[in-house]
């Protein structure tokens, strides 16, 4: 086990309201959920963290490795090769309902190569790290004594303590025309005005922590969590779900995602949210992710046992 580089930061308990009557079917119902302190690190994991657990342990992620054909017969031959999903902007409007418009499955895509073959790491050392499917996240966790947060933790500590409002910041998404994180701006996906500063992901803790102290825990890249996703907050509620006459097209479908490879949640949005195809820049958000997925805008940060090792917020190196 290496000792933790990260920064951590003390969460504290508490009891909120978790998830939303107005938005996406998968968020619903609302509900009173409970969490207890915790340590989570003040940023997603960075391309020279990930860098250094890989020198250390020889570790290969699975966009590197590829897929065994053994374990996913029904893929095609060209999706078992190591590579990776990597956004690809069309030339102009597209319909949003097919998402293979604006993502191309790319060879030799990794970590290290975030946009395929030719692409490094060069300038990008403290962005968030992305090409990272779950078994990889979770290898760099356990690497540090770590785990990947719970969906309710990810939420609790997303909000910054503002539940049930939903921006980490308040009611708007860009107060008084001010971003507050790396979302899309533009038309998606096709136009990107990058008025946030930024086209792709951005440096970690460019935009305002939140009532936490907490950077991009909206926006930037999705990030992991270790729950398994479900359609709906329904069994955690012990309720049925309440179809609200406002809420948005359900995104996701069940448990399982191709060859039935269980789904993890996914929280945060990324710098490819857009209020035109994905609210996804709120701590209620979630989307479901098969643990063998990856692509260029999926990272993670991990969580801790509060007050475990060093002193909270203490880089180690």
């Amino acid at each position: 086990m290496q000792e933790s580089p990260a920064d951590w930061v003390r969460i504290p308990p508490g009891r909120f309201l978790m998830g939303s009557w107005d938005f996406y079917p998968d968020e619903r119902p609302q509900h009173q959920r409970a969490v207890e302190a915790f340590d989570m690190s003040r940023t997603p994991v960075t391309n020279a963290q990930y860098a250094a657990f890989a020198a250390a342990t020889g570790y290969v992620t699975l966009a590197e490795r590829g897929l065994d054909q053994q374990d996913f017969p029904q893929r095609e031959i060209q999706e078992l090769a190591p590579g990776s999903l990597v956004f690809t902007p069309p030339d102009g409007p597209v319909d949003l309902r097919d998402w293979r418009s604006w993502w191309s499955w790319v060879p030799g895509a990794s970590w290290r190569h975030p946009l395929g073959p030719g692409s490094d790491l060069f300038g990008l050392e403290e962005h968030p790290v992305v090409h990272i499917a779950y078994p990889d996240a979770l290898a760099y966790a356990q690497w540090i004594g770590a785990r990947l947060p719970t969906e309710a933790e990810y939420e609790w500590a997303a909000s910054g303590g503002h539940t049930p409002l939903p921006y980490s910041w308040g009611r708007e998404r860009d107060p008084d025309g001010v971003a507050l994180a790396n979302t899309w701006h533009g038309r998606f996906p096709y136009l990107n005005s990058s008025s946030d500063g930024w086209f792709g992901t951005s440096p970690v803790g460019m935009f305002p922590p939140n009532g936490f102290e907490l950077y991009d825990s909206i926006g930037n890249v999705w990030e992991w969590t270790g729950d398994l996703y479900t359609g709906s907050h329904a069994g955690a509620a012990g309720v049925l779900p309440y179809e609200s006459p406002l809420a948005l097209p359900c995104r996701d479908g069940g448990a399982e995602g191709a060859d039935g490879i269980p789904r993890r949640v996914l929280k945060g949005g990324s710098y490819l949210s857009a209020p035109e195809y994905s609210l996804s820049y709120r701590p209620a958000a979630r989307m479901g992710r098969a643990e063998d997925s990856a692509s260029s805008d999926t990272g993670f940060r991990c969580v801790r046992t509060a007050g475990a090792g060093p002193d909270v917020g203490a880089t180690t190196d």
